[in-house]
């Protein structure tokens, strides 16, 4: 089980890892050894609460696709088991993120002092540059 939050687990076999070659510099390994991995979650078919997974769907993350399932490289590591965890990792992270309920904005207005302030600093500017302009002879 990957524990997401306190209250919420999700099953290990939910998710699909497979080991692939990583990209970049290495060296004579790199090109012998598949120590990336590839993680697929489908959201939609999964057991999280469907509150969860509207808000992972709602997401604008470039990593989900069109058909509802989250697609994760993880090749920061050297060793298979090291990315392996840092993608379970990542996945926890996201989906803990999507359980946070946002707090609503609540609008405010500008306070009728403040109006006033800002008009007569704009008016003194205002003369203030009147003042450096040339007097017309």
């Amino acid at each position: 089980m990957i524990q997401i939050t306190a209250a919420l687990q999700l099953d290990e076999r939910e998710v699909e890892m497979t080991a692939i070659r990583a990209q970049g510099a290495g060296g004579q390994n790199v090109n012998k050894v598949s120590s990336a991995i590839h993680l697929r979650f489908d959201v939609q078919g999964s057991s999280l609460p469907d509150q969860v997974k509207e808000r992972l769907l709602r997401s604008r993350d470039t990593r989900l696709t069109t058909d509802g399932v989250f697609v994760l490289k993880a090749q920061s590591y050297r060793t298979q088991e090291q990315n392996r965890l840092d993608a379970i990792q990542r996945l926890a992270h996201w989906i803990a993120e999507a359980t946070k309920v946002k707090k609503k904005r609540k609008p405010t207005r500008i306070s009728k002092g403040a109006k006033i302030r800002r008009k007569d600093a704009k008016q003194k500017q205002s003369r203030q540059k009147a003042l450096r302009k040339n007097p017309d002879v």
